[in-house]
Order: C-alpha cells, then structure tokens, then sequence
C-alpha cells in the first residue's frame, strides 16, 4: 500500500514538473513570436518623428508596409487614389457644410516626406496585452436586458430582424440593412469618455458588414479609447477589419496585415484632438468609407483626404457589396450586463436624452449604393442592447427640412444601471 503511495505521490511531482517545464516553454515561444511580429511590423523608418504624447511615428516607404506580408498581397499593385470619391447633398440638394474637424496631435511635430507613410510604433506591452486584436464575437442566447426582444424592425415596419448579441460588448447603433451598400459615411461627435480598466474600451464608429451573424465580414472606421491597445486614455483614429466575425482575422490599424495606406497625412491608432466639451464647441472625425467599382477596395476618407483601403482579396461577401450599416458605439467589458456594471463610457458618457452639446452623436449618417451618390437612408432601425446603461435616440427637430441626428451614450454604471 505504501509503495502504491510512494509511486502515486512520484506521477504527480512528475506532472507539476512537467506542466512547469511545458509552461515555460510556451512562454519562451509566445515572447519569441512577439519579437518576431515586432520585427516584421516596425519597419525600418526613413524619417522619425515624436509627438508630444510619447507615440513615435516612422515614416515608412510605401512599398514596404506590413500589408505587403499578407501572402494574399504579395503581388500587389497599390492604388495610390480611388478612382472616384462620391458626392453627398442635403435634401435640398445644396453640398454639405461640415462642423470643425479633429486633427492628429503628431502633425505638431513634423510631416512625413513623399513616398512614405506615417505608422506609430507598437509598443511591445501593447502586442502582448491585445495583440491588436478583438475578441471574437461569441453569441448569448438570451438578452434580458434590451428593449422588447432580440428583433428589430425598420421604421416600426414589419418584417423583423434578429440582431445579435454578443457576450463582453454593449452596442447602441443606428441600422440599416437588406439592400446592397457600397458605402457609407458620418459625422462622428468626438469625445474622451471614461474607461475603467483594462483591457475594456469604448468606440463611436461606422460598421459596413456582410455574411452571418457570427461569422460575418466588416470594415470599421472611427475614434476609440482603448488603454490596453494604445498604452494611454487619449481618444484616438482607428480602423478595423474582419472576415470572419473577430475569430482569426483582423486587427486594428496596421497591427496585422491587410489595410494598404496611402496617406502620408494620416497615422492609424494616432491620438486626434481638439475633443469636444459640455456647453462648449463641438468636434466631429468625418468618416467615408466605399468601395471603389474597378478594383473592389474599400477606401476610407478622413474629411477631404484619402487614407487607403482595404483591398478587396481580403473578403469574400465584401467583395461585392455590405447588406448592412452601423453607426454608434460600443463597449468592450467582461462586465456588461452584470452586476457590478462596468463604469466604463459609451460616447460623452452622458444619455443620448441630453442631445446636442451633452450627449455624442454621429450628423449627416449616409449610405452608398449603385447610383454612386450618398443619401439618408431610407429605412433604420435605432437599437440599444442596455438601454438602462447607454442609451441611443434618432432626434429630428420640429423643422420638416432638418433630418434626424443620431444620439447615443452614457456612463455605464450609475443609479439606474447598478
């Protein structure tokens, strides 16, 4: 009995060893394939610039961004331009003025020559708290908290649409879907709302998305404050993309390979400034997000300057056209829909009730499809997933020529959101 002890007590010391040996042979392999990704994604830099927020951007020959490591981009020719950029008018048919822009605080501190782009510098915390990546998008079965149910109509019509929601993520969006978009493009209100801990973050974006529920194809543009990807709580530009709903593909900025920049103007992930106040000026990221008919890329537009694209090869369903549009916000926590709730904001941090000046909103929201000039939509859907913690509204004033101006936000954990 004693022997049978002795040697049970010998497997299980064994095991302990083993496991610890095994342990640190997968942490050396992790830290080694960091370095490695490092490596490949800080290129070597013609010019170097510091901003006055730590971040170091390189100026990077074009021909040498980490797009072209995407073995599906090998042999890739860039298109330096789109070949048209769409139109957007006012119901009255008159062009569109815009409200004053954000710029990148980086630019302060120098410019980027021709034939470059701007890429900041990931740092190696960043790659080993994220890795530039979101989470993917697993699906709850039940949703106690959103109004009504799980489905949604547009326009109060009928014909409902089962809207997924995913576990860790609190969305209130502006929707429109069931036809063909090649675009869309809005006004983003920009803010620096609260983020609690890591590695939480809040967003206020545009989302063109095609396929499953679980399984779908997206390209996201708009500002983010996301401490664990960025190493600081300033609000920042930022893109993303996916093919198949967050699982293996995708990134933010260039962190991974797909999105081809063009710009020398632009630096992804940069931190964008003035943010907008209460009772004070109000700050707006224009966003312009199309695909472009004779390549099938889908080029994203900062106010009047062509960042780049993604290129088409990434995507199967996108490679066609997006069957749904998405403007708002979203909070990335383990604890949504719990109690304690996360504190961390959507959009101002105030409820999208106390409209212009107080709560974020997204003007001027348009789709694309195949007459290539931008228009309101003809049918949406507003839809908050815990109204009691951020919520969304689609106001119009009493003036019939106004449209409707998107609202959304809140502060997360309050009174009425234990």
């Amino acid at each position: 009995m004693e022997k049978r002890l002795s040697m049970l007590v010998l497997l299980i010391l064994l095991c302990i060893l083993s496991n610890g040996v095994n342990g640190k042979t997968k942490a050396r392999k992790h830290r080694s394939e960091i370095s490695r990704r490092l490596k490949l994604l800080n290129k070597p830099a013609v010019k170097t610039i510091k901003s006055e927020d730590g971040d170091i951007i390189a100026c990077v020959d074009i021909y040498k961004q980490p797009a072209f490591d995407h073995p599906a981009l090998k042999n890739h020719t860039i298109q330096m331009q789109p070949s048209f950029i769409p139109s957007t008018e006012t119901p009255n048919g008159e062009r569109e003025n815009s409200r004053p822009v954000v710029s990148q605080l980086w630019k302060k501190r120098g410019s980027c020559p021709k034939g470059t782009i701007p890429i900041r510098r990931i740092r190696r915390r960043e790659l080993l708290r994220t890795n530039g990546r979101k989470s993917p998008e697993h699906l709850k079965g039940t949703n106690k908290t959103a109004t009504q149910d799980r489905f949604m109509h547009l326009n109060n019509t009928k014909g409902p649409m089962l809207y997924p929601t995913p576990e860790n993520r609190s969305t209130a969006i502006l929707l429109t879907y069931g036809y063909n978009y090649v675009g869309a493009s809005g006004e983003i209100n920009v803010w620096n709302p609260r983020v609690e801990r890591l590695p939480e973050f809040t967003t206020a974006q545009i989302w063109l998305k095609s396929g499953a529920v679980n399984n779908f194809e997206s390209v996201e543009a708009g500002w983010t404050v996301h401490p664990a990807e960025y190493s600081d709580a300033r609000t920042r530009f930022f893109v993303y993309w996916t093919a198949d709903g967050y699982k293996k593909t995708g990134c933010f900025d260039l962190t991974c390979y797909g999105f081809v920049q063009t710009s020398t103007e632009i630096a992804l992930g940069g931190a964008v400034e003035p943010g907008s106040s209460s009772f004070q000026q109000q700050y707006v990221l224009p966003i312009n997000i199309f695909m472009d008919p004779t390549t099938t890329n889908w080029w994203l537009v900062f106010h009047d300057i062509a960042v780049g694209y993604w290129p088409g090869s990434l995507f199967s369903l996108l490679k066609h056209s997006a069957t749904s549009v998405e403007w708002g916000g979203q909070v990335y926590s383990v604890n949504v829909r719990k109690t304690p709730h996360t504190k961390t904001a959507m959009g101002s941090g105030n409820d999208a009730e106390e409209l212009y000046g107080f709560a974020c909103f997204i003007g001027q929201p348009r789709i694309l499809d195949y007459s290539k000039s931008y228009k309101y939509p003809t049918f949406v859907a507003v839809w908050k997933d815990e109204y009691n913690c951020y919520s969304a509204v689609n106001y119009k004033a009493g003036n019939a020529n106004d449209e409707a101006t998107f609202f959304f936000g809140g502060p997360g954990q309050s009174y009425r959101c234990p």
